[in-house]
């Protein structure tokens, strides 16, 4: 991966998957707006799903407040629901498949908080690419509570019965604190994971 950034590395967008709940726990919450923050304070760009709700939107408002770069990708059909955080740049689309590719395209590396069925949906695609070889962008899980555990065990169960390589598990970053994961990111996007 060229390095073209001000700062000597190649990390400069970082996209992230989350939940758009907004009755989530109020730890996972925190978590995306202290992880938004983070992201403003070593300089990287928030590319993320467009929303102003959930940890979508604490993470994205966070790092709009804190002077952090921010470009949000939305589909028109998900406006109502998810709402457009207008404070920021946007992408808006016509499906899914497009946000997820201009998400993809956009970003250097990315990061899966806290969410439900449609966060998992997307850091698995962006896994199973990885998986074909059809990039070698890092791919971090953050909880500071274990919150990801299960699907890790679900990804060794898959290693043990042959499914998918042992090596695999190098491409994936388990993180359990917000500078562990920029750290790594940041780390694996220089070529010293």
């Amino acid at each position: 991966m060229a390095d073209s950034s001000p700062h000597g590395r190649s990390l400069r967008s970082v996209c992230v998957y989350c939940g758009s709940s907004e009755s989530t726990l109020p730890a996972y919450l925190d978590l995306a707006t202290r992880f938004g923050e983070a992201l403003a304070r070593r300089g990287l760009r928030l590319v993320y799903g467009g929303g102003a709700v959930g940890l979508m939107g604490r993470c994205a408002k966070a790092a709009h407040a804190a002077g952090g770069e921010v470009l949000g990708v939305m589909p028109r059909f998900l406006e109502r629901r998810e709402i457009v955080f207008t404070a920021v740049p946007h992408r808006m689309v016509d499906t899914m498949h497009e946000r997820k590719m201009i998400m993809f395209e956009e970003s250097d590396a990315f990061v899966v908080l806290p969410g439900g069925i449609g966060t998992l949906e997307e850091a698995v695609e962006t896994l199973s690419w990885r998986r074909l070889d059809l990039h070698a962008k890092p791919v971090a899980f953050l909880s500071e509570d274990g919150f990801w555990a299960p699907f890790f065990h679900l990804m060794q169960h898959t290693i043990d019965a042959k499914l998918t390589p042992a090596n695999f598990n190098d491409a994936v970053i388990d993180a359990r604190s917000i500078e562990e994961c920029l750290d790594a990111l940041e780390g694996a996007a220089a070529g010293n994971p």
